[in-house]
């Protein structure tokens, strides 16, 4: 199986960055099962949108009763400005993937998952209506070649591909399987809030999917870990396992990505390319199972703890 990025045509200039704030719109909103809502927004400021594909990470940034999304910064130092306001005038923003960008039409769509309300970010998707404006930092049409926004760069030749997560990682997770080729296998694990969110993603004739949802948030991570744990065990070649430095989540953030000389799409083939995203304490423990226990070459694997229950993202 190969797999390739978009790139791209117009060379990014001083007028022309590579990424920017986007003022836009809702236009739409949709709920596409109970924990996955989809909002397409709209705005002529959209026309210069860019999509490099996969997994591309975006910001948005929310209104709240307080602070109005003007007040953001959004000059080339935006969050150091961002980081030295007070924490009662900082607008609330959280990160997202890019569902789906129709240029000509200048619209963009974003899935969020819907749940109680518990901060800023769920309040505006609980109340949001069509008219209500965001911030959205994301790639222009100028974006480089690679964008270190996407997170899924597996080598060129793949014989398997694991994709697995939370709620959270659903929307990444529909996109990458939107965009492989129809020759790509692998194995999909999700765990959701709801059984009826197995609908939110697409099909795809080279994966075998494990969707489940949990019971409560005492069941959070069985079903993930218990998936995952059993898929490994038949996709993960039998080598030897290599020490992972531990990393305490509550203080410092899980993400390793290799994209360089040393792993991802540098390297020329893997038996098992592994994506794994969610809450940082699932993650974590996937991680040491996969490399430590499995001995899944950790170039060819993507971990990304980028939530921690009881925290906000910023």
């Amino acid at each position: 199986m190969t797999t390739e990025q978009a790139t791209a045509t117009e060379p990014a200039t001083a007028d022309r960055p590579q990424s920017r704030f986007f003022r836009a719109r809702v236009t739409a909103i949709t709920d596409l099962t109970p924990s996955f809502r989809r909002f397409t927004f709209g705005g002529e400021d959209l026309a210069d949108y860019g999509d490099p594909g996969f997994d591309q990470r975006i910001k948005i940034v929310f209104p709240t009763s307080d602070i109005s999304i003007d007040d953001m910064p959004t000059a080339d130092d935006w969050w150091d400005r961002w980081r030295a306001l007070d924490d009662a005038e900082r607008p609330p923003f959280r990160t997202y993937t890019t569902r789906a960008v129709r240029r000509a039409a200048c619209e963009v769509d974003v899935d969020m998952v819907a749940h109680d309300v518990l901060g800023p970010a769920s309040e505006w998707i609980a109340r949001a209506e069509v008219g209500d404006e965001v911030l959205i930092f994301a790639p222009t049409t100028a974006h480089a070649a690679v964008s270190y926004g996407i997170d899924f760069v597996p080598p060129a030749r793949t014989d398997d591909i694991l994709l697995a997560g939370d709620e959270t990682a659903a929307p990444a997770i529909a996109v990458i399987l939107e965009q492989l080729p129809r020759t790509a296998r692998g194995v999909v694990v999700l765990e959701t809030p709801d059984p009826a969110d197995a609908a939110y993603l697409p099909e795809h004739p080279g994966f075998v999917y494990r969707v489940a949802a949990r019971r409560d948030d005492a069941d959070r991570h069985r079903h993930l870990i218990a998936a995952v744990t059993e898929a490994a065990a038949t996709l993960a070649p039998a080598g030897r396992g290599s020490e992972v430095e531990e990393i305490d989540i509550d203080a410092d953030i899980l993400w390793e990505v290799p994209r360089t000389a040393k792993g991802g799409a540098a390297l020329k083939s893997a038996a098992l390319y592994a994506w794994l995203a969610g809450e940082a304490g699932a993650i974590k423990t996937l991680r040491r199972h996969l490399v430590t226990e499995r001995g899944v070459d950790r170039r060819a694997v993507a971990f990304m703890g980028y939530w921690r229950l009881g925290r906000a993202e910023v």
